[in-house]
């Protein structure tokens, strides 16, 4: 196809729209607007092409058309598309008329899209006075309309390409925010990287209890789909930032995940997946990358939690890190249940009441194996991280350690896991885990009186040695180059002593 367009495309595109904003608005609040119009844009551009098709081949039948277009995924009322605001876009009130766009999509898919955009608002203070902001509002309709964003699936072919989009996008937001906007992305070779090793099968539920953008669950998804040619799964989550949460209803959408239920509002004090009789639901998958030692995450009520979640022990008042844990482990079917959560590493050693909970999760055998990953993978912190595995039904009491530190693609700000090939960084650690024996300077398979005999430690080197033997030192070897090198400067000066004398010095 002449027109056919690539993702780095659609990708350059998008992130030029977002110079508009540049030097006016910081990238924590601009991104809501950049992905939001991203979302309006495709979804006019999918809308007019199935249009345009129907009217090609059934053009003399404009009540058959209508009927046809109410059997898409979505409903796109008369007035609300990207083009309509386009045509108008020299008129003032763009923000109003953009607002009034998204909530008119809203309730036409309420199913789908429910609250979706009530936290964003294009006629918002936050973008200046209302002729800066007008302003401002043309020009990003401008940039989407640039023939670049012409995305519609007979051009782009696939859906994914626009959910790529998204996550282009949200990778480069958080980078460019920082820490802010890092809380919501998890990089995708670590999102494909836990996916792998949970392995979702055809029929399960997987659940991300901070969900963020949704990334990580869909990779979960995508597993039963590349490994079973099925879409027999249900995607689960909650999110606690309104914004982000939008983020993953606009992302699970333009991914066709209709199967799923995204909530909205805090894991840790008001849990929201339940079951009918009130009580917490369980999954066979849960994966999380929560926000490493969150303050204030409601120690002063887990005490009196009504789900009892934290039996084990009560988390510390100034890190929620074993508050997300205690929370996915009991939302863990009985039977199949298995959980990867990505923690800092003083999950690992730390004492007092963490000390307690880690040292009961590892006696009742829940603990299945603990993966150190490298430093500078995740936005908004320097820090190493790992992965801790936990099963319902182990098949032995051992726990395997595996130290994947030092192996990683080395990059200016962000160092990245390798996933391509068999050798790749994901595949050496999946193997591993699959494989659950020892390797030298790489994993060792501990039992449960070795962890015991090391107070519940869990400290990688406790259990890997990675340690390499200096080679020793010939000291004869070392005395004959030492005269030997000593004799040839004697000889050099001879020589140079010699050219003086020649020249008369």
């Amino acid at each position: 196809m002449a027109d056919a367009i690539t993702q780095d495309d659609i990708n350059k595109a998008v992130w030029a729209a977002c110079d508009t904003f540049r030097g006016t608005v910081s990238a924590d609040i601009y991104k809501d607007y950049v992905l939001t119009l991203l979302f309006l844009k495709y979804i006019s551009d999918v809308w007019q092409d199935h249009y345009d098709a129907y009217q090609k081949q059934y053009g003399d039948a404009p009540d058959l058309i209508t009927e046809l277009m109410r059997s898409e995924r979505f409903v796109l009322p008369a007035g609300a598309s990207f083009y309509s605001l386009h045509e108008r876009r020299h008129e003032p009130g763009n923000g109003e008329r953009i607002d009034k766009a998204l909530h008119a999509i809203e309730e036409a898919n309420i199913g789908k899209l429910r609250d979706v955009f009530q936290d964003i608002s294009f006629n918002s203070n936050k973008l200046g006075e209302e002729k800066q902001k007008n302003d401002l509002l043309r020009h990003l309709l401008e940039d989407f309309a640039k023939p670049e964003l012409n995305m519609r699936p007979s051009r782009i072919g696939t859906l994914d390409i626009i959910g790529n989009a998204y996550e282009f996008l949200i990778k480069n937001f958080a980078s460019d925010a920082g820490r802010k906007a890092g809380e919501f992305y998890t990089p995708p070779e670590v999102s494909e990287l836990m996916a792998e090793l949970m392995d979702m099968a055809e029929g399960e539920e997987a659940c991300d209890p901070a969900c963020g953008s949704g990334s990580l669950l869909m990779k979960c998804g995508r597993r039963v789909q590349a490994e079973h040619g099925s879409k027999k799964y249900a995607l689960y989550g909650q999110e606690s930032i309104g914004s982000t949460w939008a983020l993953a209803k606009m992302n699970m959408f333009l991914h066709g995940e209709d199967n799923h239920r995204i909530e909205w509002g805090d894991t840790l004090r008001n849990p929201k997946l339940l079951d009918g009789d009130d009580t917490l639901k369980h999954f066979d998958v849960v994966v999380a990358n929560p926000p490493f030692s969150l303050d204030k995450w409601g120690h002063e009520a887990a005490a009196n939690d009504r789900f009892g979640r934290f039996r084990r022990g009560l988390p510390p008042r100034t890190k929620a890190d074993y508050a997300f844990i205690l929370h996915m482990v009991e939302t863990m079917k009985p039977r199949t249940g298995r959980m990867a959560v990505v923690v800092p590493h003083g999950v690992l050693f730390r004492g007092a009441a963490e000390g307690v909970i880690r040292r009961k999760l590892i006696e009742e055998n829940l603990l299945e194996a603990v993966i150190g990953l490298p430093e500078k993978l995740f936005y908004g912190t320097g820090i190493p991280a790992a992965i801790l595995i936990l099963r319902k039904a182990k098949s032995d009491r051992n726990v395997l350690f595996i130290d994947a530190s030092r192996e990683f693609r080395s990059g200016k700000n962000q160092n990245q896991l390798t996933v391509e090939g068999e050798d790749s960084n994901v595949r050496k650690i999946v193997n591993t885990y699959k494989a659950r024996v020892s390797v030298p300077k790489y994993a060792h398979l501990a039992t449960p009186e070795e962890i015991a005999s090391n107070d519940w430690n869990l400290n990688i080197p406790r259990y890997v040695d990675t340690f390499e033997e200096e080679a020793e030192i010939d000291l004869v070897a070392v005395r004959a180059e030492r005269l030997r090198l000593k004799d040839e400067l004697a000889e050099l000066e001879r020589k140079m002593d010699g050219y003086l004398t020649e020249l008369g010095y």
